[in-house]
């Protein structure tokens, strides 16, 4: 079975892009971070559309955004915080396609590998699934049945314990299985071990690629 997936981007010069990053590196080098980061994932998301039949959007924080984002059809994110935002991209999926996969930009060493892992656990009847992230966050949210707003509404968000309360609320609901835990991006910290992941990957695409070679060369800068 198919469904729509969804990439979560800002755009740079419209919100702000990263702001722990961009406290230590500087702006400009947070949206070239977040722009670069966002087509990697996008380059492996046409790996997997490419194999599933799964259609990708990107879903774009800013209405006035939507026209600086191309490759692929652009949903937006609309008005209130990051819950009602993600309910309303998740909704949508739901209602065009039957099944929702949404993330972000966060995590580009991902691989079309888990992205056919979490399809392949909602063939197999789960209802939600959940790609947590190191940081307690959450990388990958799927479904194939609604979520309630004020599941979307209630979960902290940004906080050590987002993804553990969004996976208890999800299993409330129906079920939910869990997905690799991956490393995901906010700081400058984590670009050096970012850059890691990257260059451990077996087969990266040409975004993951040019990613992983920009940030070497930005960490072999003196002061970096």
């Amino acid at each position: 079975m198919s469904g729509g997936l969804a990439i979560f981007v800002k755009t740079p010069g419209l919100s702000p892009i990263k702001t722990r990053l961009a406290r230590s590196r500087g702006r400009a080098f947070a949206e070239h971070w977040h722009r670069m980061a966002a087509a990697a994932v996008a380059s492996v998301v046409q790996r997997f559309t490419e194999a599933s039949g799964w259609q990708a959007y990107w879903a774009v924080a800013e209405s006035e955004g939507l026209s600086q984002w191309s490759g692929l059809p652009c949903l937006a994110q609309g008005e209130g915080g990051l819950g009602e935002r993600m309910g309303r991209v998740h909704a949508d999926l739901l209602q065009r396609h039957g099944r929702a996969l949404l993330i972000g930009a966060d995590s580009p060493q991902l691989t079309a590998a888990h992205l056919q892992a979490a399809a392949r656990v909602l063939d197999e009847g789960a209802e939600h699934v959940l790609g947590p992230a190191d940081d307690g966050g959450f990388w990958l949210l799927a479904s194939r049945a609604p979520i309630p707003e004020t599941v979307w509404n209630e979960v902290p968000y940004s906080q050590p314990d987002t993804g553990q309360r969004m996976e208890s609320a999800l299993t409330a609901l129906g079920g939910c299985r869990r997905l690799d835990t991956l490393r995901d991006l906010d700081r400058a910290s984590d670009l050096a071990p970012l850059c890691s992941d990257l260059s451990a990957l077996r087969d990266p695409t040409l975004g993951q690629r040019a990613l992983a070679a920009w940030l070497r060369a930005a960490l072999a800068e003196p002061g970096a």
